[in-house]
């Protein structure tokens, strides 16, 4: 398997994407990274090439709400780095509140930030890929993902597994070809995104996180839950326990 290179990471900024610019420029990589916060981001290509000066990291600012600017933006790092080798659809939001509480907004702008904007952001990659003839997409989904969730969660968990279903279509539609697909399920990993989450005695420090999820990544694998333990087994539980357990699990 030959070395991806060039690496693009949206929602770089914060949490889980700003430590995995971090493991990537650790392994050498070139990176580009895109978040809303630029001033986060020029701190952190800063501090990618004091430890790593061998390296070239771009930044640009994308929110990828604004789907044309996601093209735009793509386009422009493939033209400052040469080439796209892998893209990791990371930008992400966790804002639900229960359906019928008035909070319908909360749930749309979780929706459109999840499922929509990381279409935008698969259409972007794998136009380029096809042009290349070649790359890795990378789509990061959620544990939250392998069934319906009450409460704060359903909507999050419902725009999850829309873009895991999306992925995989994407990797069916690409079978046979140099194009390979990757989606990760993390599990409680610490982030700004993970708030109250952090009380739960699953959650991982983002560094074991982003570990488990830059080694899934650089094996390539269809789908991967990470970490590996006790995701893999909760996970299968998840899809065959009774929607009442997992209600009062979640």
């Amino acid at each position: 398997m030959s070395t991806r290179k060039n690496i693009l990471i949206t929602g770089a900024s914060a949490g889980l994407g700003e430590q995995m610019a971090r493991e990537f420029a650790a392994r050498g990589r070139d990176l580009a990274l895109c978040a809303r916060r630029t001033d986060r981001l020029e701190r952190l290509r800063e501090e990618l090439l004091a430890a790593h000066p061998g390296i070239t990291v771009s930044v640009r600012a994308l929110d990828v709400n604004d789907h044309g600017a996601v093209f735009e933006v793509f386009r422009a790092f493939r033209a400052d780095l040469g080439s796209l080798d892998r893209v990791v659809v990371n930008a992400g939001l966790g804002k639900g509140r229960p359906i019928g509480t008035g909070r319908f907004d909360a749930n749309l702008q979780t929706a459109q930030t999840n499922f929509t904007a990381a279409l935008a952001q698969c259409e972007a990659a794998v136009e380029v890929f096809r042009d290349q003839g070649a790359g890795h997409l990378v789509v990061v989904s959620s544990m939250s993902a392998m069934r319906g969730l009450p409460r704060n969660l359903t909507a999050y968990a419902a725009s999850k597994a829309g873009v895991a279903a999306l992925a995989e279509g994407i990797r069916a539609e690409l079978l046979r070809t140099p194009i390979k697909v990757t989606t990760l399920f993390p599990g409680y990993i610490a982030s700004e995104m993970s708030g109250s989450a952090g009380r739960t005695p699953l959650m991982v420090s983002t560094e074991k996180g982003v570990r488990a999820m830059v080694k899934a990544i650089e094996a390539e694998r269809a789908q991967a839950k990470v970490p590996a333990w006790p995701w893999v087994p909760l996970g299968f539980a998840m899809r065959r326990l009774p929607l009442g357990v997992v209600a009062r699990m979640s």
